[in-house]
Parts: structure tokens; sequence; C-alpha cells
């Protein structure tokens, strides 16, 4: 019998014999990895494989694993893996398959830097990225020149956000600036290792020559930033960095803008004429999709589908 390309979640319960909403808490989680085709999420084989093999223990997986078989057929017939966590890549994901749809396209929910890790090593071929060089005050190619090594790299403008700290409804205890963050009796919820928001964080404080241990809650980790904006405005943490749209869509909590950042997306330029990757820029540079983002408001377009360098 051949082997399914992937999952549902309802047929990872059934094979696992838990309840589905079992299985989507291990998926939020991260416990076990999925990918999104569509609207669809799915679980490859060699995933669910390597969450129930009793030498790496649940939720755990062996690091030399070979591409997944999602992966291998997206890769193998000239698709798109795109990593990133904005949602503007889902609605840049669906355009590119609405409008082209021999292009398949899937969705890699992972941070920045994972992200460009994956592009050097070959499990995707778009990272989107928005990491900054507390020393150039640059934003993504100092990194890509660091982590793609050997790679002709391109790197294209998406977007501009806005990024910094959700406080409170009135922001009663005075949060304004990165130095609030080292108050006394201020605590915050932080993103994950790899994130570019967590990246940002560290790179301030290490221009500043201080120890992340000066800030109360550093070890608290959340994996998104809306995650980050319902920890503040449950009451979990008093502040915590992220973005303007995400504040948008938390209830109970404020924005204070710290640094308007550039999100873009990098891909190996050997990939440039080839049709999915033609069907990325096109759509790019298309009114249709530029409209469709600056109306969900938070985001600036003005130098989305340029390429903004090249390593």
């Amino acid at each position: 019998m051949t082997e399914p390309l992937s999952y549902s979640p309802e047929e990872v319960a059934k094979i696992l014999k838990i309840s589905k909403g079992t299985v989507y808490d291990l998926l939020k989680r991260g416990e076990l990895p999925s990918y999104r085709i569509g609207k669809k999420l799915r679980v490859a084989p060699a995933d669910l494989e390597a969450y129930t093999r009793p030498a790496y223990g649940a939720g755990q997986r062996p690091t030399s694993a070979p591409p997944m078989s999602v992966e291998k057929l997206i890769l193998d017939n000239h698709g798109l893996i795109i990593c990133g966590q904005d949602i503007v890549l889902d609605v840049l994901s669906r355009h590119i398959e609405s409008g082209y749809p021999g292009v398949r396209s899937l969705r890699s929910y992972i941070g920045s830097l994972d992200g460009l890790l994956a592009l050097y090593r070959g499990t995707a071929n778009v990272a989107a990225a928005h990491l900054w060089d507390g020393e150039t005050d640059e934003y993504n190619l100092p990194y890509v020149r660091r982590l793609l090594p050997g790679q002709r790299s391109v790197v294209v403008g998406l977007v501009f956000r806005q990024q910094g700290l959700y406080v409170a409804p009135g922001n009663p205890k005075g949060i304004v600036s990165w130095e609030s963050l080292l108050e006394p009796g201020i605590t915050i919820a932080n993103r994950e290792k790899g994130s570019g928001t967590r990246i940002m964080l560290d790179e301030w404080l290490r221009g500043k020559q201080l120890e992340p241990e000066r800030i109360q809650g550093y070890e608290h980790e959340e994996l998104s930033h809306i995650a980050v904006a319902s920890a503040v405005a449950r009451g979990l943490a008093d502040t915590g960095l992220g973005t303007e749209k995400a504040a948008e869509q938390v209830s109970g909590v404020d924005f204070i803008p710290l640094k308007k950042e550039r999100y873009d997306l990098v891909f190996d330029r050997k990939d440039m004429d080839k049709p999915a990757f033609r069907a990325l820029l096109a759509v790019l540079r298309s009114p249709e999709f530029k409209h469709e983002v600056a109306g969900l408001g938070g985001y600036d377009v003005s130098l989305c589908g340029e390429i903004v360098g090249e390593v």
C-alpha cells in the first residue's frame, strides 16, 4: 500500500488513538510539526513517525532527519515552501495559488532565523525575515551573509511593520521605552529563540552591554506576537515586544511603538527564473496583493516586490 503524502489532524487522532483536540494541542505547541496546504493543516508521515519513535521520546525529532515527504514533493516539483509567521504570508500564498494554479505553495510557520537555516539546508526555498543587526542598524542582509555562505541570495522587500511594546490599557506602569524593561517590578513575556523579535531584544541588550538577567521574565517564552499580547492582556506579564498588527487583534492591550522594521523575503538567486518564483514576484508587485495587505492595516507596502539587496 502506498504511503500517504500527509495526514489530516483527524487521521493522526485515529492513528495515535487520541482525541482530535489533543492533536490540535500538539500542533499548536509545535510538539508535532505541521504544514498548511491552502486552509488545511497536514502532518508529514516522517514527522508522525519521529514523534512516536521511542528512541527519541514524544515530541522530539531526530536532528539528522531527511527532508519530509511533503517538502520533497513540493521542492522536486518546483513549488514554494515559504517560511515565516506573519499573516501577510498566508495572503501571499493564497494569491499565488489562486492566480497560478500550477504552483504549489506550502507554509512553514517558523521564525526568521530558523527560516534562513531551512533555506541553507535545502528544506525550504523562501524565508521571511525581520532580523535587526544592532551594529549596522540594518535588517536581514548581515544575517543572510553569515547564515547562507556559498549561496547567492536575493532579498526582496515585503512590508514594513511597527514593532513595539504591549501594555495594559492606559499603561498603568508607565512603560514607554526599551529602558522601561529594566525597571524593578516590570515583567515581560518574551519570544522564542530564533524569532526576529527575540533577536531584536538581544541585539539591544548587547549594544547596551546588559545581561538578559536584568529583565524580569526574560525566560518566559511565547511562540507568536498574538501569544505575547495575550499574556499581557491576561496579566501574566506587564509588557512584551511584538507587532502593532497583533495589538489590534487582541483586546485588552495598548501599543507603544518603538521601531519600524523591514520584513523581507529571501531566496536563492538561481531560482529567480523558475516559474514558481516568477509567480511569487508577479504577485508581490501586483496592485491586488498590495491593496489587500495595505487594507489589513499596520503594514507599509512601499517596497513590496522590490529587490533590496543581493548577497
